[in-house]
């Protein structure tokens, strides 16, 4: 795709980064596993202030956009049942506001894109594209589906019980999702979880209520194992306890397993690479790619400008 006509659609990819914690490697990860894949977007990393300052600075070495977003605080009445290292993430839904941009791919700083995935940005408006959830496994363990042995992905399990009900809705993981910023829907979605019951998995319960459709993780391949062909997985999230690539040990539960291994060492051979570095690429990249960036902050500020209907404007577009 040409620099004019992706300046014209704006896409991006965007991900999240608070505290000081190490997240920041699976970002740095990120970014060079879509260099990998020859991704002609940039990626976009939503961070609050309580980021240490090199943070960002490592983080545009590799190329990214860092937007510094202020935290959400909610009620204590609404976060007091989530799980505590949840709710931070409720500043993520800040991405809605991100208007200036027709089309974006959340991917949470632990997951690594090995393919192409282009194409989910022409999924059609109207619906929050998401990956379905597992119930078998931790972080469940303290649901009643997990306790009755019930999975909505696996039909050969447990049944849900007709005495309880009808089965719970299929769920998704907030840790990869396909939508369109705005500023009205993230308003809603505020309003919502201001006003429905709290969630143990904070923004992620509340975005459920949204039409969605659901497209697999570690978690999954964890839990069921041979609905999986690992050759086929274009994005693994590596969400399952023991994990994160960057600190794994092999010691937690399951994570011995070889096609756990396997995958953290395709993460750490994309890690590793040097020659996928910001840095390393060529000055025609780097060029090419920073002139699609500045085009489209000069699209979004026209628009502001043609609304505004006052002012002068003075933009340097440097090559």
């Amino acid at each position: 795709m040409n620099v004019a006509k992706q300046a014209k659609v704006r896409r991006a990819y965007v991900t999240f980064l608070a505290a000081d914690g190490d997240y920041v490697n699976g970002v740095v990860g990120l970014a060079k596993g879509l260099r990998k894949v020859k991704s002609v977007y940039t990626l976009v990393v939503a961070v609050l202030p309580d980021v240490p300052n090199e943070h960002p600075r490592i983080l545009e070495s590799q190329g990214c956009i860092v937007r510094e977003i202020e935290p959400i605080f909610l009620p204590e009445n609404q976060t007091k049942f989530a799980m505590s290292h949840y709710v931070i993430n409720y500043s993520k839904l800040r991405i809605w506001e991100f208007a200036e941009y027709k089309k974006m791919i959340y991917i949470d700083g632990d997951i690594q894109v090995f393919d192409n995935i282009y194409s989910l940005f022409d999924l059609p408006d109207g619906h929050l594209y998401a990956v379905s959830d597992c119930f078998c496994k931790n972080p469940w363990s303290h649901t009643r589906h997990c306790n009755i042995g019930y999975c909505h992905r696996d039909s050969e399990r447990e049944t849900w019980p007709s005495r309880m009900g009808p089965p719970p809705s299929p769920y998704f993981n907030a840790g990869f999702l396909v939508f369109k910023p705005s500023r009205v829907v993230y308003d809603d979605i505020l309003e919502k979880v201001k006003t429905t019951p709290p969630t143990s998995f904070a923004e992620q319960g509340h975005l459920q209520a949204y039409p969605s459709s659901l497209q697999s993780n570690n978690a999954i391949i964890v839990a069921l194992p041979e609905k999986i062909e690992l050759d086929e997985a274009k994005v693994v999230h590596y969400c399952a306890d023991g994990a994160k690539p960057w600190r794994y040990t092999g010691k937690e539960d399951y994570m011995d397993r070889e096609d756990v291994k396997m995958l953290v060492m395709k993460w750490w051979d994309i890690y590793d690479d040097e020659s996928l570095d910001y840095k390393a690429l060529s000055v025609k990249d780097r060029n090419r790619s920073r002139v699609a960036d500045q085009a489209v902050n000069l699209e979004a500020l026209l628009d502001k400008y043609w609304k505004s209907g006052s002012g002068s404007i003075s933009y340097n577009l440097q090559c």
